[in-house]
């Protein structure tokens, strides 16, 4: 069984094959079960699903920040 990628937004990828116009680099814009990434050349937005990332992915270029445990819950409990 593989591990689950915690996925932030904000996070810079890299994936195994370039996209069509040649960039390799992509960064998170979107998080849930499917990941919205835009490609750092052209700027074009794809959803992916997050199982289909996670095998496509090769690295993380940086990392976005990190989610306040706090913060989350209270959102969770105002959006219940």
């Amino acid at each position: 069984m593989s591990e689950i990628v915690d996925f932030r937004m904000g996070d810079v990828l890299r994936l195994r094959k370039p996209h069509p116009c040649g960039g390799f680099e992509w960064e998170v814009v979107r998080v849930g079960a499917d990941i919205g990434v835009t490609c750092r050349t052209c700027k074009h937005r794809v959803l992916i699903e997050r199982r289909t990332l996670e095998k496509r992915l090769k690295a993380f270029i940086s990392r976005g920040p990190e989610v306040d445990p706090e913060q989350l819950r209270v959102v969770m409990e105002r959006d219940g």
